[in-house]
């Protein structure tokens, strides 16, 4: 059977690597076979996804020794406990350098098994294999890994490019409309970070995509890929325009740890995020308010939070100081010159941050 697979290619030198993108590739037993060749194979996946697709990668994967490792689902479990049991498995198995880790399922399980990969024998190969949304256009791209510190979001991790990374999007069919739709989030975040034609698209095509239509999705996270594999290809380890793909997230961040993680879903945190981003941006009389209004519409329209919870803007400051990005103790913010350009800034007037926390976080 002839499958259309699109690849987007991530150029980073000897560390270079494919995204194929398609319907049914788990069933594909060659095309999977050729990008993981170790005889020895870590599966990681979590009790959601093992009785959908576990048997399917199994029998594509051919005649290799296959170790299962199932894990809780949840954000709640991207822990060092989960990660150990990881670790745990691999040594369990004796598997050595030439063994393979495979990333079966969202983000938490690709961040974790990807740190597994990139720690054990200081190092082995993986390929992701991401089933939902968010992690097909974002977190399964561009090698980091992490797990959560109870006071912080990935905290603890590496950066660590995987072999390869395969996005069969009839995964997608079982997908919540919940997690689908905190997926969306991350793709509108390209528009607004890096190509303003792709957000006129997004707000073109907003049942499409929301029914989920496979020209729609195809085209969203193909050229989501393409946007993050350009960014990645400039700046793998984050020293400068990498981190405009965390729009929203620092902001987000914080109602992920404030509220519990796993309480807020990732891409909802970063919807309501990016709102007050834009909100902000505006403030500094960088986005027009036009258009601060367009994202704001576009997001509600996809069904995305686009009210903070109100933690308090004193907790919301205290969680934010924790980011990755603060620098010689300044808090640095991913915010819009315009629609589909973003900077990263570290010099702004605090009143217009203020104001900001006051007003979406109170």
């Amino acid at each position: 059977m002839t499958r259309r697979v699109e690849q987007v290619d991530i150029e980073l030198g000897e560390r270079s690597y494919p995204i194929l993108v398609g319907t049914g590739l788990l069933k594909d037993g060659a095309l999977l076979q050729s990008h993981v060749r170790a005889r020895d194979v870590l599966v990681v996946t979590n009790e959601t996804v093992a009785p959908l697709y576990l048997q399917t990668v199994t029998a594509s994967l051919g005649d290799r020794r296959i170790v299962p490792v199932i894990l809780p689902d949840g954000e709640e479990h991207k822990t060092l406990e989960s990660y150990a049991r990881i670790l745990d498995a691999l040594v369990q198995a004796r598997m050595n350098r030439d063994a393979a880790v495979v990333a079966l399922g969202g983000g938490v399980i690709g961040d974790m098994a990807g740190f597994a990969a990139a720690s054990y024998q200081r190092g082995i190969d993986y390929v992701q294999v991401p089933t939902t949304l968010l992690s097909q256009v974002d977190s399964s791209v561009g090698g980091k890994t992490a797990v959560n510190h109870p006071q912080a979001k990935n905290m603890i991790g590496a950066f660590y490019q995987p072999r390869c990374v395969i996005a069969d999007t009839a995964t997608l069919a079982t997908l919540p409309d919940r997690e689908y739709r905190a997926g969306i989030a991350e793709i509108v975040k390209y528009g607004l970070i890096y190509d303003a034609a792709f957000f006129d698209w997004l707000e073109s095509n907003v049942e499409a995509l929301s029914s989920r239509t496979d020209h729609a999705v195809m085209h969203a996270i193909k050229r989501s890929c393409e946007i993050k594999a350009a960014v990645v290809g400039v700046d793998e380890r984050e020293h400068g325009l990498r981190a405009i793909l965390n729009l929203g997230h620092t902001f987000g961040h914080a109602i992920e740890t404030a509220m519990g993680y796993g309480t807020w879903l990732h891409g909802e945190a970063v919807a309501a995020g990016m709102v007050m981003a834009a909100d902000m941006s505006t403030r500094l009389g960088w986005l027009p308010a036009a258009d601060r209004d367009r994202s704001r519409t576009l997001l509600a329209r996809f069904g995305l939070p686009i009210e903070a919870p109100r933690i308090g803007a004193t907790r919301a400051r205290e969680l934010m100081g924790m980011d990755k990005k603060v620098l010689d103790r300044k808090l640095r913010l991913v915010l819009m010159r315009k629609l589909g350009q973003a900077d990263i800034v570290g010099d702004y007037p605090v009143d217009a941050l203020d104001a900001t926390l006051q007003q979406h976080f109170g």
